[in-house]
């Protein structure tokens, strides 16, 4: 403890003051070594942002390097920053690398910056998404999932095109570009749970979706818990949307709109009265949703 008391006050108490300060400032060089120092530190997060940081403290190193072989002529001072002008320039081309190789198909590109990076998700997360999914073509009036037949086995999300869907023949809505195509489905059933399909699913138009087998999927929710708060959020959004899409088309008695918001609807048709197809599917839908 002495020691370190010693040691401290050789440091602070004897060592000699600054009398004579220097009345000229510093060359061009140094100032401008400082400006790129205080640009850099107010650079943002993400790829992007280090590629920010790393170029502008890279030039403020390099700078100071060039003032301390021009104008102070220190060479312990020159070797210092010259050292950490390189490693933010090897920084700067790591990263560099990594947002260059990470390219995707159109498909994906669409996708990243239509739904995933307005809620901030990162380039590489994206990228484990996209490695985990597939992109699929389905043709004019071909079909999806047909109801009662077709194994709820994976997710999928519209890309291109429009959907058509149906409960005994009855329509009930469309889906369009960015909309999942089997939200519901998805959600209603655990991860060790089987089901099928309660509504048929047909393309209106040439369609392109990009799907996720499901245990793939579960697999990678285990390994990174972001990604699975992440679709959940989506799931829930979409399910939501197409609640209210159905809103539009039921009715009860009186011809009156009822809005999805209040509780209890299934209880208003009573046991005399004949149900539609529809009504059937909002109560599972909505049962889904309220979990």
């Amino acid at each position: 403890m002495e020691r370190n008391s010693t040691v401290w006050k050789n440091l602070i108490d004897e060592h000699p003051v600054c009398t004579n300060w220097k009345q000229e400032a510093e060359g061009a060089i140094y100032h401008l070594a400082s400006i790129f120092f205080v640009v850099g530190f107010m650079g943002g997060s993400g790829f992007f942002g280090l590629l920010y940081v790393f170029s502008f403290l890279g030039l403020g190193f390099l700078c100071t390097a060039i003032w301390a072989w021009i104008d102070v002529c220190a060479a312990d001072i020159f070797s210092w920053h010259f050292v950490l002008f390189i490693i933010c320039f090897m920084q700067f081309v790591h990263v560099a690398y990594q947002v260059r190789s990470i390219t995707f198909a159109r498909e994906f590109q669409l996708m990243y910056s239509s739904i995933f990076q307005p809620l901030g998700t990162p380039m590489p997360v994206f990228r484990l998404i996209a490695l985990s999914s597939e992109v699929v073509t389905l043709e004019k009036e071909h079909c999806y999932a047909m109801q009662g037949k077709t194994s709820i086995d994976k997710l999928s999300l519209l890309v291109s095109g429009r959907i058509r869907v149906t409960v005994d023949g009855e329509f009930l809505h469309y889906i369009f570009p960015f909309q999942f195509l089997d939200s519901p489905e998805w959600d209603s059933l655990r991860p060790t749970e089987e089901g099928t399909f309660q509504v048929t699913l047909t393309a209106e138009t040439d369609c392109r979706y990009v799907s996720w087998r499901r245990k793939k999927l579960y697999l990678l929710f285990a390994q990174y818990r972001y990604i699975s708060r992440l679709f959940s959020v989506l799931v829930g959004s979409d399910i939501a949307d197409k609640l209210y899409a159905l809103n539009d088309r039921v009715y009860i008695g009186g011809k009156h709109h009822y809005d999805i918001r209040l509780p209890n609807f299934y209880q208003l048709a009573g046991p005399g009265k004949p149900r539609s197809p529809l009504i059937g599917y909002f109560r599972n839908s909505r049962q889904h949703c309220d979990k």
